[in-house]
């Protein structure tokens, strides 16, 4: 499987997504969001690893559009633990920005998927 600067960056955002809910059920006792948190934000790379086996561009696009699905859901409870205050600022400013660059690069390229289909 060729590298993918996208599927990589998700890697590595869903192990942040791993430690931060191990944080929230340990420290916090939030089991529920925890748990909610981990499946939204490691999905995000489950999708994008199965739309590199996608056998059409349009399975590729579906499976890149649920990311991007994820990706905002993701950033929803980005948001919610940062109002509830259940986690550090810095933290959940830190998490927001790197899902926020998932979402522009899933953008990006669920556009230039249907860009190609629409040329077709």
């Amino acid at each position: 499987m060729k590298e993918s600067p996208l599927r990589n960056k998700s890697l590595d955002f869903a192990v942040r997504v791993v430690q931060t809910s191990r944080t929230l059920r340990e420290e916090k006792r939030e089991f529920a969001l925890a748990d909610q948190f981990l499946r939204s934000g490691t999905s995000i790379g489950a999708n994008l690893s199965e739309a590199a086996f996608a056998p059409s561009s349009k399975d590729f696009l579906n499976k890149c559009k649920i990311s991007l699905k994820e990706c905002s859901e993701t950033l929803f409870w980005i948001r919610l633990f940062e109002r509830c205050g259940l986690l550090p600022a810095n933290e959940t400013e830190s998490l927001r920005a790197d899902c926020e660059e998932l979402r522009k690069m899933l953008s990006a390229s669920c556009k230039t998927v249907e860009e190609r289909l629409a040329a077709q």
